[in-house]
């Protein structure tokens, strides 16, 4: 790239760290930080970026910061915090959180960084840790696409997805995330009920989900996530049980405040919060298979 811009990206998790790889290979200035300073350290040392001792350091040194972080609690400490995001003093004005929060918080960080004068967009992502390694992301931002911000924004989010899509109003992002996360947690139980199923009738696990993968109900998400059904042990962790019962949970909350039922949610929300009960929190949410077909549920 002949311009550098300087992009800072805070939080380098499972998804985080191949999204901020991407745009270092992009050819960014690329600045990160982490929750675990030796995380970021070590990410820079080994991508050959520059690294932040906390997230107003990080804001400091970039023009646009983009920030993946896992529930509220989290966007709290690193925008809100004693060296958070609103402390810096200068530094970038434009800000993208693509975690999965709830719309209430993202709708006070919009309100947060305007009284700053600076930019705020929810971008959260759909698509699992292959497709943020092979910049293969789904992005759903929370604003219009013709914005000054959304034209900064787009060469940099396309090097880290397929494609985005601009929903026109903040918290429009985040509520499509947790649409789409309630059609997957609801399909992920309803798959791990139906290999139960299978199982329990004779009928060969590998055989069992070759039938359903390529069957009218086939999606990305049945054949991406099928190692994890049939051997959990052998794959690394891509999902946990309790980020699921998160999304879902801050769904309800959403659907309450807009007078929206949601009783198929409610029942996987039991079901979430039972398996995190049993010990299977830090599990892959695949390991719902294991919990139902146990009779657990």
């Amino acid at each position: 790239m002949t311009d550098r811009l300087r992009i800072g990206f805070a939080g380098l998790g499972r998804m985080g760290e191949r999204m901020a790889a991407n745009l270092v290979r992009a050819g960014f200035d690329v600045c990160v930080w982490n929750r675990t300073v030796s995380k970021a350290d070590v990410f820079a040392e080994v991508n050959g970026c520059r690294s932040a001792a906390n997230p107003a350091q990080l804001a400091e040194q970039s023009d646009i910061v983009f920030s993946m972080l896992a529930d509220d609690a989290a966007v709290e400490q690193v925008y809100f915090g004693s060296a958070g995001f609103l402390t810096a003093k200068s530094g970038a004005a434009i800000f993208a959180e693509m975690g999965t929060i709830s719309v209430s918080k993202v709708k006070a960080m919009a309100q947060a960084m305007e009284t700053a004068r600076r930019s705020f967009v929810d971008a959260p992502v759909s698509g699992a840790t292959k497709a943020a390694e092979d910049a293969q992301l789904l992005i759903m931002a929370g604003a219009e696409a013709t914005t000054p911000v959304a034209e900064m924004l787009e060469p940099v989010l396309a090097c880290l997805g397929k494609r985005t899509i601009w929903l026109g109003a903040v918290g429009a992002g985040a509520t499509m995330k947790l649409s789409v996360n309630l059609l997957i947690h609801g399909m992920n139980q309803t798959l791990s009920e139906a290999l139960a199923l299978t199982d329990g009738a004779g009928i060969p696990t590998a055989l069992a989900y070759e039938v359903i993968e390529n069957s009218a109900v086939a999606a990305p998400v049945i054949s991406y996530r099928k190692g994890l059904y049939l051997d959990e042990a052998a794959h690394d962790v891509s999902f946990t049980v309790a980020l699921a019962c998160k999304d879902v949970g801050l769904a309800l909350e959403l659907a309450e405040g807009l007078s929206v039922r949601m009783p198929q949610a409610t029942l996987n929300q039991n079901v979430l919060k039972a398996a995190t009960d049993a010990g299977y929190d830090a599990r892959d949410m695949a390991s719902l298979y294991d919990f139902v077909k146990r009779g657990l549920a």
